[in-house]
């Protein structure tokens, strides 16, 4: 790795704010050049305007929805310095058009639907820590440094003047950033017509300056008759491939669609029956989800930071806090105006090549929408903390946690879909649709590639069912699934995957990753054939103020 590419701030940036580090090299003016291949690859993605019809909003409510749209801009400000160790400005200014519009999507010079590999000439392949740990450090330091809150998920990894670490809190590291970002958020609760709303708003405003997320997580879950609403701040750790410790900012803004949160309402009741039906041993079962979860689709019109970075999120399970969610529950978020995008522009193409004829009608909408709806209630189910005082879920898995807990949601949400179904709960369409058009989703998810959490659940999927014939390819690359062999899979790949969280077996974890967690030459063939067909990868949006008419 070349120091002079990854040199962290000096420790007094990082105590006054963390602002952007000057390069080394900060004189060079010469612009950066693609590596070899990389330009087939700057058109995967294809643009969508990310807006909604506001009228039904009062004055107050859209001069808040502009404010929080502020605080969101300082969210991507912020991730950019999580995920690039280097002066932003430097790097976009040395790029330009489609490579610099790519790079930005990308926020740095990797790119992330590519396993993370560097497009652009003169760097390294990505740290695994980001900027969250010294680029130096390696794992045995950090096991052996004697730290209280090393592996908080709100402090950075740094390293005092005689080289030993230490650990910086996101409240004094971004201090300045966070300051600015708080008061937009006070000033936004103000405007705010839903007091609950407003409530979380100030209790949010107040933990980027404490530290202290916990009291409005528990406030964003008791909000139901908020209009409005926003993700922000440290949130998600998939950007930590070292630990998955530490959680990187991001923002959504959105606006509820009342009509379609209805239709949702009546599937919250149902988890705990769902829990006790899973197909594994009752101890791995025990915990009881929050019944009180809840279920709404919305419409986003502003993305930041994390959620910004590559791939988009169609769908959000929130919050992570364990302790919150044995408590309250959930809250599932379906960004519906954000999944038709990839409905259309995606899923329907990609089935039209690779799904077998006689079963491309069964590609649905709805079909999409629940599986993606029941992946997100589906992280409440099965179990948070070890069987064996290995604590949480989470901590015991480590790096590795992120990926299980996505292939669990996944292969759960379609055993909740089968269940549903089959009670006459979920009456839409036929149980072929769903099955089938969470075959063609896995196509699309699979071209995110094996590096992120999602990408390795996505192929430990493809290859498990693979492996049980759940579905069979014919000579021209065309895939068909057996619904009886698909059902089976599902069912022995959920035992498994919670047996594995329950034990905390690290190891178990690792070897499945490292085996099934790939993409095989005759997939990467069949995938090839997307591309050359001219399908995106997944969308960008243009959105801001200017796109909503504020």
């Amino acid at each position: 790795m070349k120091k002079t590419l990854f040199s962290l701030a000096p420790l007094a940036l990082v105590l006054m704010g963390c602002s952007d580090p000057e390069p080394v090299d900060s004189k060079s003016t010469q612009n950066y050049e693609l590596v070899a291949d990389a330009e087939q690859r700057l058109d995967i993605y294809t643009p969508y305007q990310l807006k909604t019809d506001l009228s039904h909003l009062s004055d107050d409510q859209k001069k808040m929805v502009s404010l929080l749209i502020d605080a969101s801009e300082i969210m991507d400000n912020l991730f950019w310095q999580q995920a690039f160790p280097e002066n932003r400005e430097n790097l976009l200014n040395r790029v330009e058009g489609d490579v610099r519009e790519f790079t930005a999507i990308n926020y740095g010079p990797w790119d992330r639907l590519n396993n993370n590999k560097p497009f652009l000439t003169g760097f390294d392949d990505k740290p695994e820590g980001a900027n969250f740990y010294p680029s130096d450090m390696s794992k045995t330091e950090f096991e052996n440094a004697d730290l209280a809150d090393k592996d908080s998920l709100y402090t950075l990894l740094r390293r005092d003047e005689q080289g030993e670490l230490i650990t910086v809190p996101y409240s004094e590291a971004f201090k300045d950033a966070l300051t600015k970002a708080s008061d937009l958020l006070h000033k936004a609760a103000d405007l705010a017509e839903s007091e609950d709303f407003a409530n979380y708003l100030r209790l949010r405003a107040d933990a980027f300056l404490s530290n202290e997320y916990q009291p409005s997580d528990m406030a964003w879950m008791e909000m139901t008759d908020n209009d409005v609403d926003v993700v922000i701040g440290p949130i998600e750790n998939y950007e930590d491939h070292l630990f998955g410790y530490k959680t990187a900012f991001e923002s959504y803004v959105l606006i509820k669609d009342t009509e379609w949160s209805q239709r949702l309402d009546k599937y919250a009741q149902y988890l705990p029956q769902l829990q006790e039906g899973l197909p594994v041993e009752s101890a791995y079962k025990a915990e009881m989800p929050g019944a009180n979860a809840q279920l709404n689709a919305y419409d986003a019109v502003y993305y930041a930071g994390h959620s910004n970075a590559g791939s988009k999120t169609i769908a959000i399970n929130l919050p992570n806090d364990e302790e919150v969610q044995l408590e309250k529950g959930t809250r599932r978020l379906q960004l519906k105006n954000a999944m038709q995008a990839k409905f259309d522009k995606i899923l329907l193409p990609i089935s039209k090549q690779l799904i077998v004829p006689e079963q491309r009608d069964n590609i649905t909408f709805n079909a999409f929408f629940a599986n993606t709806m029941f992946h997100e209630v589906a992280h409440g189910l099965g179990i948070k903390n070890t069987l064996n005082d290995k604590g949480t879920v989470r901590s015991a898995l480590k790096e590795h946690a992120s990926a299980l807990e996505e292939g669990k949601a996944d292969i759960l949400g379609l055993y909740m879909v089968t269940q549903l179904f089959e009670q006459g709960v979920l009456a839409e369409g036929e149980l072929e649709d769903y099955y089938t058009t969470f075959m063609a989703s896995i196509f699309r998810s699979v071209r995110f590639g094996a590096s992120s959490a999602h990408g390795k659940a996505n192929m430990i999927r493809f290859n498990y069912f693979a492996d049980a014939g759940a579905f069979q390819r014919n000579e021209q690359g065309q895939y068909a699934i057996d619904m009886d062999k698909m059902r089976a899979a599902m069912n022995s790949l959920s035992e498994k995957i919670l047996t594995l969280q329950g034990d905390g077996d690290y190891n178990g974890v690792a070897e499945l990753v490292a085996t099934l967690g790939v993409v095989s030459p005759q997939l990467q063939a069949d995938l090839d054939k997307l591309a050359d067909a001219g399908i995106p990868v997944d969308v960008t949006f243009k959105q801001g103020k200017d796109v909503l008419g504020l």
